[in-house]
């Protein structure tokens, strides 16, 4: 008989959990492409009206998501530095229950912008096959890059690089 401890168990649903999300195809959304006008998705909560001239890390994310939970502090930092130089950090939150959100960001909070996306309409719009995926949004409103998963600091240090370099751009 196998025995499995709930903290095993939990593991492995949040694993199993994630692989709902992964399909063969990879993001509907590229680099090159422009940014959708979000107010077009009906996201649950108040999304900055005005990201033109903006750079915009845009990050998809559920509250069983591991490597989710890993990732908010690194964006806090980034939005805490950067948010006077043009920077807009707004996380998707793809949970069904919005109570499974308040709950996560009551132990993991965001200094930055936070959304549900309960219709998940954003989410299929940009094809998302992993949690988390960002899309890092130039000023002109073109997506210079994707990013699939969060591998820690090596990660952080990734997005500090590119998003200076667009933070540069004019």
């Amino acid at each position: 008989m196998l025995m499995w401890s709930t903290k095993s168990f939990t593991r492995v649903c949040s694993f199993a959990a994630c692989l709902c999300f992964i399909s063969p195809a990879s993001a509907a959304w590229k680099t090159g492409d422009s940014l959708p006008e979000l107010s077009g998705f009906q996201l649950e909560g108040k999304v900055p009206s005005d990201l033109k001239g903006k750079v915009v890390l845009l990050d998809f994310w559920a509250s069983w998501c591991a490597p989710c939970k890993a990732s908010f502090p690194a964006m806090n930092d980034l939005q805490k530095k950067y948010a006077d130089q043009g920077l807009v950090i707004i996380g998707i939150n793809v949970d069904e229950k919005s109570a499974a959100m308040e709950k996560f960001l009551k132990g993991t909070p965001a200094s930055f912008t936070t959304v549900r996306d309960a219709g998940h309409k954003l989410v299929s719009a940009a094809d998302v096959a992993t949690m988390p995926t960002s899309f890092l949004v130039d000023r002109s409103g073109k997506i210079r890059q994707v990013h699939t998963g969060y591998n820690g600091n090596s990660t952080k240090q990734q997005y500090q690089k590119e998003i200076e370099e667009l933070l540069k751009e004019q």
